[in-house]
């Protein structure tokens, strides 16, 4: 278990630099949304959008601090963790609405032009610009601590600075040339960069909620290494990998030859799961025969009964 314990000395400095990145972009995700609606800039309020993407990320680096240092017990042996995979599921879902919305009334307007007031717009996105640069500061002073959170919200941050270019960009064309429709069109590729991050939150959040194997861990060539790594090892089989929050967690069975020191092999099989794929939590079954029975995937948990009498 040696791979939970050394998670939580340098939260506090990352949860004081969340909470003050997530409390500038709340601040001026409402100053775009207002600013947008009175100037009519559809371009501010998908800015808005993207900084809502920024605020949720942030959120739930900020639950992840929170959560991960609050201890399991009987009824959550996990602790709470989980809720983080759940927030970023909720929050990638209502960013797909947000999107469809932003990209309908774009359309709209595209046929039917608004007027859009220039220097509201261009003052506001050149805040909104400053308020994401000193919010990327402050994240990316964290990054050594290599947090994966910290870095997600750093990088949607990176991705919120290029939406209020895009609204400089449209605010500076309307008031030198008074041509709208720039409005809407830049609305529509902001609104493509949060399409592109809420779509890779969906699909990753999800991935992690039905339990599947993290994207990083190759389960075939794992079964290959241990075999080839560790002398004794014979066959893995039965792997099940699975993370919870930032935790990997894993069960698996391995056929080994009988060593003179068991306990010294698993720790050695454990060692090197942790060290190559940082996997802090291994259950480890080690058998001397192989066993017969199908793969006992989760799926074919019940047809075993029938098999276990025959090999005896």
């Amino acid at each position: 278990m040696s791979g939970a314990s050394h998670a939580h000395q340098p939260k506090d400095g990352n949860s004081k630099r969340l909470l003050a990145a997530f409390l500038v972009t709340v601040v001026f995700m409402i100053v775009e949304v207002v600013g947008g609606l009175l100037s009519g800039s559809l371009a501010l309020l998908a800015d808005a959008g993207h900084m809502l993407t920024d605020a949720a990320a942030l959120l739930v680096a900020l639950m992840a601090v929170h959560f991960s240092q609050r201890k399991p017990n009987a009824r959550h042996t996990f602790g709470y963790l989980r809720l983080t995979t759940l927030a970023a599921f909720v929050n990638a879902a209502a960013l797909l609405l947000i999107v469809i919305f932003i990209l309908w009334e774009a359309v709209r307007r595209f046929f039917d032009p608004q007027p859009v007031m220039g220097t509201p717009m261009l003052a506001i996105a050149v805040a909104g610009l400053l308020a994401n640069l000193f919010a990327f500061w402050l994240l990316h002073r964290g990054s050594e601590e290599k947090n994966i959170n910290v870095r997600a919200a750093a990088l949607h941050v990176l991705g919120d600075l290029l939406g209020s270019v895009g609204a400089i960009a449209a605010a500076i064309v309307i008031l030198t040339t008074g041509w709208t429709p720039i409005d809407p069109i830049l609305s529509v590729l902001v609104s493509c960069l949060v399409l592109r991050s809420a779509w890779r939150l969906l699909k990753e959040s999800f991935h992690e909620l039905l339990e599947g194997t993290p994207q990083e861990v190759d389960i075939n060539k794992l079964q290959k290494e241990l075999c080839l790594n560790i002398a004794e090892v014979r066959n893995i089989h039965h792997v099940h990998v699975w993370q919870v929050g930032e935790q990997k967690l894993m069960t698996l069975h391995a056929q080994v030859i009988p060593p003179h020191d068991h306990d010294g092999l698993l720790r050695r099989i454990q060692a090197y799961l942790l060290e190559h794929y940082q996997i802090g939590h291994a259950t480890i079954q080690m058998e001397y025969q192989h066993c017969d029975t199908p793969d006992c995937g989760i799926a074919s948990d019940h047809s075993h009964s029938g098999h276990l009498g025959h090999h005896h």
